[in-house]
């Protein structure tokens, strides 16, 4: 991906199924996932809504096989690497359960061996799994970067139910992510669906990394893999 397209995520980004990808898929470090590694290029992505049973449907397509590898485990927390399928919208954080107007609202499907936050669920940070993240801009992650939204010490921000408890705006809220082959899909329980319908949002797949020294800025999104428009101007609409 060229530097303008990055510099634009920079600015504008930061269970009813279970998986099947094998808990055998390759490992890899960050370095070694390109542009267009087939995992990870993007094809197409879509958000819409299903009335009938009350959920969003999130799908995402790459060229290969999705949720086809993974990171390579460190052993350690600080510096450890987070592989993601994101679907940045502009979907208020507050219809989640985060503070209204918080940041950049995204779901994400992520994998990192290293550490798990999903505490509530039998799904570890070594499978597939799902969260509910706010991201925001930090040049501290590097210039025009983002990062998911630290809390700060001594504020109490609104937090959904399912938060895990870590100093992040993010959710484990279990839904379980469905890889088959190329496509990825994610069923989203929301009960107020009108408040979404026409909702910009985009796809990104991305490399999340841990701080070297675990304080603030906690997680950078380090590296973006690919992003479905091409420049992040979030073109599609959920309907």
């Amino acid at each position: 991906m060229n530097s303008k397209a990055f510099n634009l995520v920079g600015l504008a980004l930061s269970g009813l199924f279970t998986s099947g990808i094998a808990n055998a898929a390759p490992v890899i470090s960050q370095k070694q996932v390109t542009a267009k590694h087939a995992a990870f290029d993007i094809v197409k992505t879509d958000i819409k809504v299903n009335e009938k049973n009350n959920w969003l449907e999130f799908t995402m397509e790459v060229t290969g096989t999705a949720g086809a590898v993974k990171p390579r485990k460190t052993g350690k927390f600080a510096n450890s690497d987070v592989f993601s399928y994101v679907w940045p919208t502009k979907i208020d954080p507050a219809e989640v359960g985060f503070n209204k107007g918080a940041g950049i609202l995204a779901l994400a499907v992520t994998i990192h061996p290293d550490f798990d936050d999903t505490p509530l669920f039998s799904t570890k940070g070594a499978d597939w799994h799902t969260h509910w993240v706010v991201l925001g801009p930090d040049d501290a992650c590097g210039k025009d970067s983002l990062k998911v939204l630290d809390i700060k010490d001594g504020t109490k921000p609104r937090l959904p139910k399912t938060w895990p408890g870590v100093p992040l705006l993010i959710d484990s809220p279990g839904y379980a992510p469905h890889f088959q082959r190329k496509t990825l899909t994610v069923r989203v329980p929301f009960d107020n669906l009108d408040s979404v319908k026409g909702t910009a949002f985009d796809g990104v797949t991305a490399g999340l990394k841990v701080n070297a020294s675990t304080h603030n800025p906690l997680l950078c999104v380090a590296n973006i893999f690919d992003v479905a428009s091409g420049d992040l101007t979030l073109p599609g609409k959920v309907e």
